[in-house]
């Protein structure tokens, strides 16, 4: 290890902000997609305050060290995983929420918040940060930010970037940029803070956010309904989209999902329902019955089996907690491989069908749940990763659930980033010449390629640089 620029780190930063316990390294080697390839940092560097963070990077510039960005390590797609011989940049101790301005309706906050801790800071002025993925209580804001994270609530509300107001970021050599603004409306210059989320820690560092905040949600009502059919329930999906209703929250769970639930909760679930949706208004009062209602009309229209409605809270509060539980349900089943895959909602049936067709033809276990509203969708693969057979059917099974996503019209992430898994699978569905400009934006702002090296996709080779009519001199 080159111990030159950990003594620099330590001066900079001070000792106990710079870990190089191997015992210490190996726990923030990798996030939550547990077979995704993770290497062991060579240090663990945890800053306080934009100064530190241009001070990793300003060692890091100078010795030719890569530098992985990392949050809470929530992330499903490999994106904060460590290199060997790297610093992983650990930002959760940047914790700060700097400014709520209610009149403003925006807030301004570190990295390292938590979502919900974000949440619970401006409920008290009566607003509302509405991005809420499904480990909302530990996941950060960073990370959301990040990947572009979603949640339960896109349907209505959207995903991260369409609360980004502006970013402060460090880049690779050092300097800090701010850009975006406070403003409800600008056009000034390019949208800057949106090129950095979703990029996933390869064109800079955040160290700041301005966020927009909404009207908090009035009390909801929740629908639960159950399908013997796949067909079923895609018709109330696309006639919730065409019928112009908008509710807070409209989810799926498979019948696999529903099992694994009801084996984990007790819950009292329909086992033998094909499909589950699960949907809740916020609208308030009588606005929300009468979005609850109409939807209830749908699913009775297109032969629900069982429809369900209530205003109690605590009783959707359980109902969410079920759909929430999905995964950690499925996990009992073996290890997960957890795809992302969104398609457009007319096709949610067709999705859902294929996914069986690929479970039954590679002869695992595959449960589906995902946000009906936005189609984005997440087939878990169970499979027991020391069964060289069942793992190598898992990782195909993985590939065969990208594709069918792409032949539907969809793509390979909605939400968890392509990370370190779907690299190949993204030069696949963007194409040379979209590939060529995302390397040339990486290029100008990490010429020697120190941030995230290996996430969402490789350096340019002479070839790669040929096929789309680049220049070739000085390629990588």
């Amino acid at each position: 290890m080159g111990t030159a620029w950990v003594a620099e780190l330590r001066d900079a930063l001070g000792a106990d902000s710079v870990l190089t316990d191997p015992d210490v390294t190996a726990s923030y080697a990798r996030d939550q997609a547990m077979l995704a390839a993770a290497g062991t940092p060579a240090a663990v560097v945890f800053p306080r305050s934009t100064a530190d963070v241009v001070a990793v990077l300003q060692v890091a510039t100078r010795h030719g060290v890569p530098v992985v960005p990392r949050g809470a390590g929530s992330g499903l797609a490999g994106s904060s995983n460590a290199l060997d011989g790297a610093v992983t940049l650990v930002m959760t101790r940047m914790d700060a929420v700097l400014e709520v301005a209610p009149a403003d309706r925006l807030a301004v906050v570190q990295p390292g918040v938590v979502n919900k801790q974000l949440r619970d800071a401006v409920a008290g002025a009566g607003l509302f940060y509405p991005p809420d993925p499904s480990s909302y209580d530990w996941c950060t804001i960073g990370g959301n930010l990040s990947t572009n994270s979603g949640g339960l609530c896109c349907v209505k509300y959207g995903v991260t970037t369409d609360y980004v107001l502006g970013l402060e970021v460090v880049l690779a050599d050092g300097r800090v940029l701010r850009t975006g603004r406070r403003t409800v409306k600008g056009v000034a210059g390019y949208d800057l803070a949106r090129l950095f989320v979703g990029s996933e820690g390869t064109l800079g560092v955040i160290t700041e956010a301005t966020l927009a905040l909404r009207p908090a949600p009035q009390r909801p009502v929740t629908l639960a309904a159950t399908f013997a059919t796949t067909a079923q329930t895609g018709e109330v999906v696309e006639r919730v989209v065409t019928g112009g209703l908008v509710p807070s929250l409209l989810e799926v769970m498979d019948n696999t999902c529903i099992c694994a639930v009801d084996d984990l909760m007790r819950a009292d679930l329909d086992r033998g329902a094909r499909a589950l949706l699960v949907a809740q208004s916020d609208a308030g009062g009588a606005a929300a019955a009468a979005e609850i209602a109409a939807l209830a009309q749908l699913c009775a229209a297109a032969g629900a089996d069982l429809v369900h409605t209530t205003d109690d809270p605590a009783e959707g509060d359980l109902l969410l907690a079920a759909r929430r539980m999905a995964l950690p349900a499925l996990e009992q089943l073996g290890s997960t491989l957890i795809d992302d895959v969104a398609v457009p909602r007319s096709r949610i049936a067709a999705f859902l069908d294929g996914c069986d067709g690929i479970a039954e033809r590679r002869q695992l276990v595959i449960g589906v749940v995902g946000h009906a509203g936005d189609g984005n969708m997440h087939p878990t693969i169970c499979f027991d990763p020391t069964d060289a057979d069942q793992r190598e059917r898992a990782f195909a099974a993985f590939d065969d659930i990208l594709e069918l996503g792409l032949s539907l019209g969809g793509t390979i992430t909605g939400e968890h980033g392509v990370g370190s898994i779907k690299v190949d699978w993204l030069e696949r569905e963007i194409g040379p010449v979209s590939l060529s400009v995302h390397r040339a934006i990486k290029d100008a702002l990490d010429p020697a390629g120190l941030l995230n090296p290996g996430k969402v996709f490789r350096r340019a080779s002479v070839a790669d640089l040929a096929a789309v009519g680049g220049l070739t001199s000085g390629a990588r």
